[in-house]
């Protein structure tokens, strides 16, 4: 009795425990849900605010506007190429590391140009822009280098595999119209050696051994329905070819009568 109560209370508390574990990592996935949200709206309005602060503000705030615009454009469209390739090519790895070094210095041009929207001297702001202008520069063009390179790689690839399964798909085309040619080659083959059904019986055509009489011309009536000679009808590679009966005009010489 006291080991069914034993086993018992074990089994509640595993419940509770397993209970306790689910709703953490439940409320934890809710959690990076919200996050991953706020994060998103917060950079929609933050994308918004700096398009229209680049058309409403000329001068040194529009175009330091201007700048995170096209720093954010870049790291963001690089960041979605490398994150959707690397979960289908491993060899990418190593290139989101470098994308992650990458921005860093990104995130730390963003933070200065952001610290300059507030500088009240014009003139300080246009010293480093030339400065902030070029390292720009050299952050986009690197991440571009990474997102074509990405991109290139898997067109590569794409094209490779369409050109196999091309190669396949007309390989597996010609087996399936294979059947189209064997029934020819079987009548050539039975027109070479004389075999029945070719074109009669060897004998049976007009005037053999001097009874045979020529007839003219059908007209035009139904032809009868009659079952298919066995060694004639077409056969398929997939079926057992028929056993040929010996001919009875094997040993004889020929087919018609001695006059």
């Amino acid at each position: 009795m006291e080991a069914a109560v034993a086993i018992f209370g074990l089994l509640f508390v595993l419940f509770v425990v397993a209970g306790v574990f689910l709703t953490v990592r439940a409320v934890q996935a809710a959690k990076r849900g919200v996050d991953r949200k706020v994060a998103q709206a917060r950079r929609t309005v933050e994308d918004t605010t700096l398009r229209a602060r680049q058309f409403t503000q000329p001068g040194v705030v529009g175009e330091l506007a201007q700048l995170r615009l096209s720093l954010r454009t870049s790291m963001r469209a690089t960041q979605e190429v490398l994150r959707s390739g690397s979960a289908d090519d491993a060899s990418l790895d190593e290139a989101v590391r470098l994308f992650e070094r990458l921005s860093a210095h990104g995130r730390e041009l963003d933070d200065d140009l952001r610290r300059l929207e507030s500088e009240p001297s014009k003139a300080s702001i246009a010293d480093r822009l030339p400065e902030l202008r070029e390292r720009l520069e050299r952050i986009t063009h690197s991440a571009e280098s990474l997102r074509w390179a990405a991109r290139d790689r898997a067109r590569k690839f794409a094209e490779d595999d369409l050109a196999a399964l091309s190669d396949q798909i007309d390989v597996e085309a010609g087996a399936l119209r294979h059947w189209t040619d064997a029934p020819v080659d079987r009548e050539h083959e039975r027109e070479q050696t004389g075999a029945p059904g070719a074109g009669g019986a060897p004998g049976a055509g007009p005037g053999a051994g001097g009874k045979g009489h020529a007839r003219g011309p059908v007209e035009d009536e139904a032809p009868a329905i009659t079952a298919q000679d066995p060694r004639t009808r077409p056969t398929y590679p997939w079926e057992k070819s028929p056993r040929r009966e010996p001919s009875r005009w094997g040993k004889g010489g020929g087919g018609g009568t001695a006059g």
